[in-house]
């Protein structure tokens, strides 16, 4: 299987460069930015009652400091579920202007559907609204279907974006999060993903979304999308991002906050409560760190 990425990797590389792509591709920080003389760090105060959690792999990061306030495993790989869909849509807006026109492809999809019709024809970004908000399979079936070469290479593209952000222990073999062996992340990979994802104003403004509804391009057919983010609209400061479930995976979530001017990614993998246990690492964060400025 591997094998087989890897050659479908060689072939996007080389037929990348004769595709025109709709939107840039946003800047990558691979190192922690540069510290001015004082800096605002997040300094933990408390050092007693760490939060005990369920969730086999997590990773706190304070994103202006690039401080990681909380992990556990942080670079286990785990089965990612839906949060792999913070990819399909990079790999879709960095290929489908946003009014493209996707007519939908007979499809076999398990899982979380929107409801999608062969031969339903649906603008790309209604279908990632379907994909990012309510987590829909056939969205995301359908917009690797439409790209070229098929959803083999839209997987290929998916591993070579990977690789382009040093997500070392990340690798995709479809578009939707199913369980497999040769499809797995970690908390401190998806963080980063998020982290990139997070400057497209476009994705932040969509996985911010509490509820909307889509229309096929002739309007007969309508999609009413309920954010399955529990969190959004509730928890001081929650603004997205993207959660994932299967049996196998148990409960994940990658949620961003951006509270008292200060910007912070949780990745939590594995949970048996992935709400729950968000919420109390974030009140566990602002009741014990605080932000000081420190010289160097």
């Amino acid at each position: 299987m591997k094998l087989l990425l890897l050659s479908m990797l060689s072939f996007v590389f080389i037929a990348s460069s004769a595709l025109a792509l709709s939107k840039p591709d946003f800047v990558v920080v691979s190192q922690p930015k540069p510290v001015a003389a004082f800096s605002l760090l997040p300094v933990l105060g408390n050092t007693e009652g760490f939060p005990v959690l369920s969730a086999q792999g997590v990773t706190a990061v304070d994103l202006d400091s690039s401080v990681v306030m909380y992990e556990k495993n942080a670079d286990q790989t785990l089965l990612p579920a839906s949060t792999t869909k913070i990819m399909t849509a990079l790999v879709a807006m960095d290929y489908y202007p946003d009014d493209y026109v996707v007519k939908v492809k007979p499809l076999s999809v398990v899982g979380q559907k929107m409801g999608l019709i062969a031969g339903e024809e649906m603008v790309a970004k209604d279908l990632l609204k379907g994909l990012l908000i309510y987590s829909a399979n056939d969205a995301a079936e359908a917009l690797a279907a439409d790209y070229p070469g098929g959803r083999e290479m839209f997987v290929a593209a998916m591993n070579m974006k990977a690789a382009r952000y040093h997500l070392d222990h990340t690798l995709f073999a479809n578009p939707t999060g199913l369980d497999g062996e040769d499809h797995v992340s970690t908390a401190r990979d998806l963080v980063r993903l998020s982290q990139i994802a997070m400057q497209n104003p476009e994705f932040a403004q969509i996985v911010g979304t509490k509820e909307t509804r889509v229309t096929s391009v002739d309007g007969e057919i309508a999609h009413y999308l309920i954010n399955i983010n529990e969190l959004l609209g509730v928890v001081d400061g929650v603004v997205g991002i993207k959660t994932g479930w299967t049996e196998d995976a148990r409960e994940n979530l990658v949620t961003y906050i951006e509270r008292d001017g200060h910007k912070i990614i949780i990745a939590l993998l594995g949970s048996q409560d992935r709400f729950g246990e968000t919420r109390e690492l974030i009140d566990w964060i602002f009741e014990n760190y605080s932000w000081q400025e420190v010289k160097f």
